[in-house]
């Protein structure tokens, strides 16, 4: 049998003013924490859905010890738990792929826990790509210049370094990376992360199906729920 897929949420506890700092700064620290709680369950929603033939196991990767309890409260209980605390993001990444890979999976995918309509499909995509014969990585550029998923068969260090975390290279600098080790990239299409008014405008266009740029998405009930509950929805 085939081993099963890491499917890693980079995430953590959704607490007011420790999470979502940028989207809390318009709509308040309890309704930005709780809004990214529902990023998190729609995201693991979407990877309980995948099919059974993939062979995927879910994980939150998460910081810091200490809020397990939170967490286990808001993924499945099929999920696992994956802590990496590290002050350089770079080697948050490294860290899980590489245990993720020490610990008998065959590939692991890590994404942001920002994106709550992320397509299933892509993350099919991802799991498809990486299960072919030969080492690569698989890349998700987000609108914003990062990415939302990042996939490897090998824990590649390189593809990690010397990245300037949260600017609008880090999607691009990561293909160069992989292009010095002659590492193949598979880059899958455009999706987004909801972290500014912008992006949160997008979302509520996206749901009331008026998005021309973003199609097919997650249907994201826990985040459609609570927005349909506050002032939100109707910006």
């Amino acid at each position: 049998m085939t081993a099963a897929a890491a499917i890693g949420i980079m995430c953590k506890a959704p607490r007011p003013g420790q999470t979502k700092t940028r989207l809390a700064a318009m709509i308040g620290a309890d309704a930005a924490a709780a809004l990214s709680a529902c990023f998190l369950r729609d995201i693991a929603a979407t990877i309980e859905e995948l099919p059974a033939r993939l062979r995927c196991k879910g994980y939150g990767v998460y910081a810091p010890a200490g809020t397990e309890p939170e967490l286990r409260r808001i993924f499945p209980s099929s999920f696992g738990l994956l802590l990496q605390a590290d002050s350089e993001f770079g080697n948050l990444l490294y860290g899980a792929t590489r245990d993720f890979l020490a610990g008998g999976h065959d590939c692991v995918a890590l994404v942001n826990g920002d994106s709550p309509t992320l397509p299933r499909a892509l993350l099919v995509e991802a799991v498809e790509a990486l299960r072919r014969p030969g080492d690569r990585m698989v890349l998700g550029p987000a609108s914003d210049g990062g990415y939302y998923l990042i996939g490897l068969k090998t824990p590649h260090r390189h593809v990690f370094t010397d990245i300037p975390w949260g600017t609008d290279a880090v999607a691009r600098l990561t293909i160069e990376r992989a292009a010095q080790i002659d590492l193949e990239t598979v880059l899958l299409p455009e999706w987004y992360d909801v972290d500014d008014a912008t992006t949160l405008g997008w979302l509520r266009d996206e749901l009331a199906g008026r998005s021309d740029r973003f199609r097919d998405g997650g249907d994201a009930a826990a985040t459609r729920a609570y927005l349909a509950t506050t002032s939100m929805a109707a910006k």
